[in-house]
């Protein structure tokens, strides 16, 4: 008898290790699957080339830096240009300090005529200066992205900016929106949610895009708002049969039969 019950115990033991074991890996596979997002506030930006994580503030430096370059009418290999610069100099991050004067995204120098201290801590300003100068070196179009780069600069180490390459080009593919659907963010609601500001939003992507490109840049402007959702208090974005909402940001663009050829924000 006593062995029936020390092998019915042993079982019992077996059993409860088994679906400890399987409750565990269920619980580290779902946590590894969202870990982008277990960490707070955060974008995905995807693309066939691949992904990025990117803090929600440098999403929103990267979706501004876009809407200049298609203001004036760039080639996406000059938006290229642009990101392995903000990248290397600042992780496209607007920094009020830097390197002897240097300040902002580009780490422009005051005292090198790119402007002032506040112009230069203005993303909109200071990406409109970098691509003024850039559009001043010849052959950039055709030469490797981190001379065209290093052109403009003139960095201590030019070669510096290669190495950013791949992650320019995926971020030039997202917020161009050559490839829909690619910019995600995702951040915990707020305790109190704020009166959505979408006209004050609105003015500030047409400071930066302008107003004649918001209609033919469906995908570039969705991607805008959805990075600047927090600042502005934007509950949702809708383009093109999808949309994106704060509350379930994680789970990326939705079906939404409503949403039309228009992008709308609420």
């Amino acid at each position: 008898m006593n062995r029936r019950l020390s092998r019915t115990a042993l079982t019992i033991v077996v059993i409860v290790v088994l679906l400890t074991a399987a409750i565990f890996y269920g619980a580290y596979h779902l946590l590894k699957k969202t870990q982008p997002f277990a960490l707070g506030e955060h974008c995905l930006i995807r693309t066939p080339a691949g992904s990025l994580d990117l803090d929600i503030d440098q999403a929103e430096v990267a979706a501004t830096i876009a809407a200049v370059a298609a203001r004036r009418g760039l080639p996406e290999r000059a938006l290229q240009i642009a990101y392995i610069t903000a990248i290397q100099e600042s992780k496209l991050a607007n920094l009020p300090y830097g390197d002897r004067d240097s300040v902002g995204v580009f780490q422009q120098r005051p005292s090198q005529g790119w402007g002032t201290v506040e112009q230069l801590q203005d993303p909109v300003y200071a990406t409109r200066k970098f691509f003024a100068a850039l559009e001043k070196v010849k052959h950039y179009r055709t030469m490797p992205l981190h001379e065209a780069a290093q052109a403009v600069q003139r960095s201590a180490d030019g070669s510096a900016y290669a190495e950013h390459e791949p992650s320019a080009k995926i971020l030039s593919a997202a917020f161009t929106g050559r490839v829909p659907k690619a910019v995600h963010c995702w951040y915990p609601p707020p305790s109190k949610p704020p009166k959505p500001q979408a006209e004050a939003a609105r003015k500030q992507l047409v400071r930066a895009l302008g107003t004649d490109a918001m209609a033919k840049r469906g995908w570039l402007v969705a991607a805008w708002y959805v990075t600047h959702a927090q600042k502005y208090g934007l509950r949702q974005v809708s383009y093109d049969g999808v949309s994106w909402t704060a509350a379930s940001g994680h789970d990326g663009w939705l079906k939404d039969t409503k949403a039309d050829h228009a992008v709308e924000v609420a």
